[in-house]
């Protein structure tokens, strides 16, 4: 259906307003949507107005509501200048609506022009703008809602950021703090195991020298600059008032380091070093700052380290490790001094017990001792010649079991023993039967091994007897050897009572004995067997005249191929009787 107006004056326009305002109610538009119909017509209409001329409104309902309820229509609002009204050059207007659903039913006729249908015109668009108020309002209520929201949303996303970035700063605060700790422990372990690798180097050695020498190659360049050492004497006392007048000038914080036992930090700053004093610089170095730690032991301060620092300063827990090392390193020293004080003594000990041989009229004697490379140098081996009354000749080896001062103690005593048996005679197994008793009741749980071999100037024969010992090797004039294995006695002072016999030998002129102790022909992998036949094939090698010729010559060149090896567990104990034609 399509409607038209003529709108020339004022109440044309009105008119038209409130019969397009009531065809589209009827047509079920929207109050909002009809009240911004109305507001854009009247916009419109007063434009047109203004601008004069004669303007025709058409209003065509297609598919309305009102025309065909089943169905959602449109209806289309035109305003046009009239033909040939001097408004033709002015610019139409159009707008179209949907009709969703249908309005109040109306008569369909032109609204009048008394004030009552005007009146009532003029509620009907304020009933719809009311609408349109209300939906501003609901509009306006749920803006507020959804801003309201929003802001809280909003609030909640702040918080979140604000969660977040808490949470990444501790993140980073624990990656921190774990690399820190990851780079403590591994300094730690570093430190660790550098104390361990330079204490096996400090105790490897038992010279004093040799540790000194050692000591600042471990800490040089790594934890030092330099390193100087100041070992005490008797004439470098650090309790002494003044200095020795030869002595060398030390740093004063190395005297207060020496006479306190405390390590000392000079310098120009403090050091904040653990378990050490801050001193004043060293006027012998005073553009670097020294770290001097004593060298401690269970008695006194050996000496003081002087350390100048890799660097600018030291590290604490480096300063702590400095420190743990060289109170290793006293320690390393001290050991080293008394273990050499008591070879000192060990050593003059065995040199005032070795015997001189004497040289009886047509036998030679050639006698060699060495001891044992590890420990004090000393031992339970012995050798022995000497006269009976009746001008024979005792030759003995023995061996003490152990090493040490101890042992050489009792092997003392058993070869004083055993001369002091000699003097009433009797044979080789005689002697050594008393002097098992004698070790018996002395050393109860002491062992040793003997062999004894007499010879008479009036007769060609030998005399021998063993208890526990290694047999004796017989080498005759014309280079055959001999092994004397007969039966011999069990080892002296075990907890058993025996008499050990004599064994006799027919001697020829030319004849050689060697007497010796297990250390010359026993080694751990092969046993004492081979040994003992490298022996009689040394013996065997010489010539018919060399061993009477230069029987000590003869002694080193047995021992030579039989002591190849530079490490020996044991004493070394070799005695070779010559008989001359």
């Amino acid at each position: 259906m399509t409607r038209t107006w003529q709108i020339g004056t004022v109440t044309d326009a009105a008119r038209a307003r409130i019969a397009v305002t009531r065809l589209a109610a009827e047509c079920g538009v929207p109050t909002v949507e009809r009240a911004r119909l109305a507001a854009a017509l009247s916009g419109r209409l007063r434009q047109c107005l203004t601008k004069g001329g004669t303007w025709v409104l058409t209003l065509d309902t297609s598919g309305s509501p009102a025309e065909d309820p089943s169905g959602e229509g449109t209806l289309h609002v035109a305003l046009t200048p009239s033909p040939g009204a001097g408004a033709a050059d002015r610019a139409p207007w159009a707008v179209t609506v949907s009709c969703p659903e249908p309005g109040p039913a109306s008569d369909g006729a032109e609204p009048r022009e008394d004030p009552v249908d005007l009146s009532e015109a003029l509620l009907g668009a304020d009933e719809d703008t009311a609408g349109v108020l209300d939906k501003l309002a609901e509009q306006e209520r749920l803006v507020a809602f959804h801003r309201e929201e929003l802001h809280q949303t909003n609030q909640g996303v702040l918080a979140l950021h604000a969660e977040l970035d808490a949470a990444g700063r501790a993140q980073r605060e624990a990656f921190a703090a774990e690399r820190r700790a990851r780079n403590e422990a591994e300094d730690a372990r570093r430190r660790l195991t550098f104390l361990a690798d330079a204490s096996p180097v400090l105790n490897a050695s038992l010279n004093h020298d040799e540790i000194v020498r050692r000591l600042p190659e471990l800490l040089v360049p790594r934890y030092a600059r330099s390193v100087d050492m100041w070992l005490f004497d008797d004439e470098d006392d650090p309790h002494r008032p003044t200095p020795h007048p030869a002595a060398t000038p030390h740093p004063a914080a190395a005297v207060r380091a020496a006479r306190t036992g405390r390590p000392q930090y000079a310098a120009d700053h403090p050091g904040g070093l653990p378990g050490v004093d801050d001193q004043p610089p060293s006027a012998l170095a005073p553009d670097r700052p020294l770290l001097c730690i004593p060298l401690l032991t269970r008695r006194a301060p050996l000496g003081v380290l002087t350390l100048s620092p890799p660097g600018e300063r030291w590290d604490p827990d480096d300063a702590v490790m400095l420190i743990e090392l060289t109170r290793r390193a006293g320690i390393a020293i001290d050991n080293a001094r008394r273990f050499e004080h008591n070879r000192d003594i060990a050593e003059t000990l065995q040199r005032a017990l070795l015997t001189d041989l004497p040289a009886p009229p047509g036998l030679s004697l050639a006698a060699r001792y060495l001891p044992a490379t590890h420990g004090l140098n000393i031992g339970g081996d012995w050798y022995d010649a000497f006269r009976q009354r009746d001008g024979s000749l005792i030759t003995v080896v023995g061996d003490v079991t152990g090493h040490g001062l101890h042992a050489a103690v009792m092997m003392s005593q058993l070869r004083t023993a055993l001369r002091a048996y000699a003097v009433d005679g009797g044979g080789p197994g005689r002697l050594l039967t008393r002097l098992h008793e004698f070790l018996h009741h002395l050393q109860p749980d002491l062992y040793a091994t003997a062999v004894i071999a007499r010879f008479h100037p009036d007769e060609p024969t030998l005399t021998w007897a063993a208890a526990g010992h290694p047999p004796p090797v017989l080498r005759l004039p014309d280079g055959r050897v001999r092994t004397l294995d007969a039966k011999p006695g069990a080892m002296l002072g075990i907890p058993l009572k025996q008499e050990i016999a004599d064994h006799t030998e027919r001697l020829e002129p030319g004849s050689t004995l060697a007497l010796y102790t297990d250390g010359l022909v026993e080694r751990r992998a092969r046993g004492i067997d081979p040994g003992i036949e490298r022996l009689a094939a040394a013996l065997g090698s010489f010539g018919p005249a060399e061993l009477g010729a230069d029987l000590e010559g003869s002694a080193d060149r047995i021992l030579h191929p039989l002591l190849s090896d530079s490490e020996r567990d044991d004493d070394v104990c070799l005695l070779l009787c010559h008989l001359h034609g």
